[in-house]
């Protein structure tokens, strides 16, 4: 029977979610010098282009932020599946270590 130290997960890293946060830490917003251009635009651009422009970048952020919800609770899912292992194998090692007892005391 293996002992589990609550250490392990799926694919043997720590047991906190952060391997599982910091995998996709990358953005597909742009970066650097299209942020001057988008400043740019937004200056020589009128009212309703302006508009269009603020409201598709919220779709991208809304997008971008589903996507990373999506993801967590997948984290959280395969961790719930990895705790309930883990569980269930320290029941089994409880019940054994508690018969070894039992033999040894009669």
């Amino acid at each position: 029977m293996m002992a589990v130290t609550g250490d392990e997960t799926e694919t043997g890293t720590s047991g906190d979610l952060t391997a599982c946060q910091l995998q996709n830490t990358g953005s597909s917003l742009p970066q650097g010098g299209a942020e001057t251009s988008t400043q740019e635009f937004v200056k020589s651009a009128n009212p309703s282009q302006k508009r269009e422009h603020r409201l598709m970048k919220n779709r991208e952020a809304a997008r971008e932020c589903r996507r990373k919800k999506k993801e967590y609770v997948k984290c959280l899912e395969n961790r719930v599946a990895v705790l309930e292992n883990q569980n269930k194998t320290l029941i089994e090692e409880l019940r054994s270590l508690k018969d070894i007892y039992r033999h040894k005391v009669e």
